[in-house]
């Protein structure tokens, strides 16, 4: 196996990717091509002194910039990291491709390098939800503002493969994001998909609100991607207020001290749980090829981790799953689309 690493991707580039780099050819013993400017990384590489590891470097001296318009910045620059990367991919050479770059980018390049697997109307961005019993795919988290609701109905069977292959959970229950529980609840989005779901042959479960997503009753959860991404990013500055809060409390006398220290085991579990950098990326589901996607601000173990996901879904054959089941589907999902 060939994982393919965004060396340019991270806001701290290319130090956090070559730490990972090195730490997951240690840990798997398996190629890893970091992707981007030679000239600053190879300096990098050599002056850790590292012995027989399989790494190897692809140039690509183009850089798009976190805050650049991905159409505008792929264009100017073809040789950039992603595209370079997903190319590597596209000729067989890779099976994976990570990136901490904009996800605007990675989406933009992923289409025009891999293009859509066939019957695949919009990619849709997957994270794994931390909730209570395990986790929750949530699709879309940021890749497609506006969605019609044939999206969602393609969400929701890319993200019950995804969960049966990377998580283990036959017929996994799909909810719809609202604000309430009954079918009448939401906005037009929501109430156009509600009925697709119901005939779409999942384990349709119904409209889900956050309590019950993060209650565990759920384990695909679909949404459009600006509803998606207020609902990632609003979790994870909740999670880190509660552990930042418990911390300060924990510290702030005598007595909570040694209790602290008692009940250290359990406090570091849950940070970890509640710790973004636990999953790393989030695959691409709907791209013709492994593409996976983590936060800009990511350091190296968050970077080993995505590799580590991009790696089980090798493992589980995901891409080959994913378009069987899009073509299996593919007369369903045509007769259940609504027509212009």
């Amino acid at each position: 196996m060939t994982i393919v690493l965004d060396a340019m991707g991270s806001d701290q580039y290319p130090d956090p990717e070559i730490q990972a780099a090195v730490t997951a050819a240690e840990l798997f013993g398996e190629e890893i091509i970091l992707v981007g400017n030679q000239a600053l990384i190879e300096p990098k590489l050599k002056a850790l002194n590292l012995k027989n590891l399989p790494i190897l470097i692809e140039d690509a001296p183009d850089l798009v910039e976190m805050g650049e318009k991905p159409v505008e910045a792929a264009r100017r620059k073809p040789r950039n990291s992603m595209a370079v990367g997903l190319g590597l991919i596209k000729s067989g050479r890779a099976q994976a491709f990570v990136s901490a770059g904009n996800t605007g980018a990675a989406m933009f390049n992923a289409l025009r390098v891999l293009g859509r697997i066939p019957g695949v109307a919009r990619p849709g961005l997957t994270a794994l939800f931390p909730v209570k019993g395990g986790y929750c795919a949530v699709v879309d988290i940021g890749a497609n503002s506006e969605c019609r609701p044939e999206f969602l109905l393609q969400f929701a069977v890319m993200g019950s493969i995804y969960v049966e292959k990377v998580l283990n959970i036959p017929n996994p229950r799909v909810g719809l994001l609202s604000n309430g529980e009954e079918a009448g609840k939401g906005n037009a989005l929501t109430h156009d998909t509600y009925p697709l779901l119901e005939k779409s042959g999942l384990n349709f479960i119904g409209n889900v609100e956050g309590k019950e997503l993060f209650g565990g009753q759920a384990d695909v959860v679909v949404t459009d991607g600006f509803t998606g991404n207020i609902l990632l990013k609003s979790s994870e500055a909740v999670a880190k207020l509660l552990v930042d809060n418990l911390r300060t409390e924990l510290m702030s006398s005598f007595v909570t001290k040694i209790g602290a220290l008692l009940a250290k085991p359990a406090f570091n579990k849950l940070k970890r749980i509640l710790d973004p950098s636990e999953t790393g990326a989030a695959p691409l589901l709907g791209i013709d090829g492994l593409v996976f996607v983590g936060h800009g601000r990511s350091d190296s173990r968050a970077l080993v981790n995505a590799i580590r996901i991009a790696r089980q879904a090798v493992q589980a054959e995901l891409l080959d799953s994913l378009r069987l089941a899009i073509k299996d589907r593919l007369a369903l999902l045509e007769s259940l689309t609504p027509t212009e």
